[in-house]
This record gives C-alpha cells, sequence and structure tokens, in this order.
C-alpha cells in the first residue's frame, strides 16, 4: 500500500518551519535565518520513500501585514491551509497563547484535514513550561496529535515522520522519486542570496530586500555565470549592503557563492549588484516581477 499527499506547515514567524523542512528533507531547499519572515514563497519539498510520498508546502509566517508584500506573505500562507492531506501547526513553547497563534488557530477551525500541534525548541526551554503550554493550546484546539521536537537537533522528529505516514491516505507517487523540489534552480539561488544578505547585514536594514536572478547560464565545461541584482528600498542601505571598501558585498558574496556551489554541484562565477527601487514592497506590479504572484 502506497501513502502519499500534500502537507502544510504553518506557524508564527520564527518558529522553525524552515528549518524542520530542510531537517526532514536533509537539504538546504528553505531559507533559514534568525530574523522574522524570511520565507516568502510557498516551497513544494518532495520527500519519496519505498511506500510513500510527502510534497512540504513551507509557508510565510502568519504576521499583522504592513505592506503589499505582507498581504501576499498572509494570503499565501492561509491558501496553504486548504486542499491539503496534513497541517502542522509549528510552536514554540511559550506557555500562554499569543495573538498571533490564536489568529492561527482560528484559521484553522473548519480544516477537514488532521491538523497536528509540533512544539518545537523544547531543548531550549523547561519541562514545565513545555507542559504548560501542551495544556493551554489543547483547550483551544482538538489536534489529531501533540508532538514535542527540537528541529535544529533533529530530536523526535523520525517520530512526527512515523506519525505523519500514518495520517496520510493512499494515494499515487504525483513526482518521480529522485525530484526533491518543484522550484525552479534559479528560485534557489535567489532564496540563498537573500539569506546570506540577511545573515551578513546589520540590524538596520529591514527586509526591504529582493533578489533578482538577471542572468543564470552554464558553460560547456558545466560552470555557471550568475547575475545577480540585490535589491532595496533606500540609497542609505545600499552604502550598508556595499560596506566599507565593499566588505559587506564580497562577504555576501563569498558566502553564497559557496552554497551555490553546493546546491548545483558546479563551479560558479557570481556577480552581485546592488540596485535601489524606493518602496519596492508596495509596488504590485514590481512585486509580480520578482515572483509573488499571488496578490490580492
Amino acid at each position: 500500500m502506497f501513502k502519499s499527499g500534500f502537507i502544510t506547515i504553518v506557524g508564527r514567524p520564527n518558529v522553525g518551519k524552515s528549518t524542520l523542512t530542510n531537517h526532514i528533507m536533509g537539504e538546504k531547499l528553505s531559507i533559514v535565518s534568525h530574523k522574522p519572515q524570511t520565507t516568502r514563497n510557498n516551497i513544494q519539498t518532495i520527500l519519496t520513500r519505498e511506500d510513500y510520498q510527502m510534497v512540504f508546502v513551507d509557508t510565510p509566517g502568519i504576521h499583522k501585514p504592513k505592506h503589499k508584500l505582507g498581504e501576499y506573505m498572509v494570503n499565501s500562507a492561509k491558501d496553504s491551509i486548504r486542499d491539503v492531506d496534513l497541517v502542522l501547526f509549528l510552536i514554540t513553547p511559550e506557555g500562554e497563547l499569543g495573538r498571533g497563534d490564536k489568529f492561527i488557530i482560528e484559521a484553522l477551525k473548519g480544516q477537514k484535514a488532521p491538523v497536528f500541534l509540533v512544539v518545537n525548541k523544547v531543548d531550549e526551554n523547561t519541562q514545565e513550561k513545555v507542559a504548560e503550554t501542551l495544556v493551554n493550546y489543547s483547550k483551544e484546539y482538538e489536534f489529531a496529535e501533540i508532538i514535542p521536537i527540537s528541529a535544529l537537533k533533529g530530536k523526535n522528529t523520525d517520530k512526527l515522520i512515523e506519525l505523519m505516514v500514518k495520517y496520510l491516505p493512499e494515494g499515487p507517487q504525483y513526482y518521480p522519486e529522485d525530484m526533491i523540489t518543484d522550484v525552479q534552480e534559479k528560485f534557489v539561488v535567489a532564496e540563498i542570496v537573500r539569506e546570506k544578505a540577511l545573515k551578513t547585514l546589520r540590524e538596520e536594514i529591514p527586509h526591504g530586500i529582493a533578489v533578482d536572478i538577471i542572468q543564470m547560464k552554464q558553460n560547456e565545461k558545466g560552470k555557471y555565470t550568475i547575475e545577480v541584482e540585490l535589491i532595496c528600498e533606500k540609497d542609505s542601505h545600499k552604502g550598508i549592503i556595499i560596506g566599507k571598501n565593499g566588505q559587506s558585498l564580497k562577504k555576501i558574496g563569498e558566502t553564497a557563492r559557496y552554497e551555490v556551489e553546493r546546491f548545483l554541484k558546479a563551479r560558479v562565477n557570481l556577480k552581485i549588484w546592488v540596485k535601489v527601487r524606493k518602496e519596492w514592497r508596495d509596488n504590485p506590479l514590481l512585486l509580480k516581477e520578482l515572483g509573488y504572484k499571488k496578490l490580492k
């Protein structure tokens, strides 16, 4: 009996959704950063084994939107809850429910698919706080399963996968067994560059950063030439991104190139330019150009 299904992961920003996806897949496919709201698109990753196939939809964290990009991210996360076979509601041990998690629980009510409460980062909290969290969340929603984990350290993730397989319906193999993501290579490369920018830059750079792949080509020897525009909203941000004597931009380029080469399994010549496009996050046409298609 072969089982298959679509699984969506929802939760507030920065609870570890991308870290969990990456751990399960054993591949770096979703952007990971200590800064919230880093995942902007629903990334489908595919885990295929002999008797099952799981298709994961990683969503932007649900939060109160402050601009058009924020609206896109929240709408995208809400849409991902519908028409799936299983929902993983990822939280961290907070004790009491915050407004954000209450908002998500309201969105989950009426959901036909089973919902797991997955409590992440249990290794960073006391048993008492974890227990208090489980009790309080259980009062608000009837979860099919409650699983405490550490996505970063892989604690209890095997048990989580075992339970997911149990709840999946019988179904076909939707994707070839060697396919691990349905997103284009360009998208993954852009996400790697954006992640390295977020990790390199100082706190005064907000999430007004986007990455546009201008050119990506491979020569007859297999080496890639990739030209990238790193887009920011202000001239002052451009200066910070470039850094003194170009040091910040150089660091972004070096760390991104290393990871892009690992992903593409080939040598890469990576060129990055910084471009100011004022208030791009509130420009619907520009957002669609950059790949944010679900604006409403």
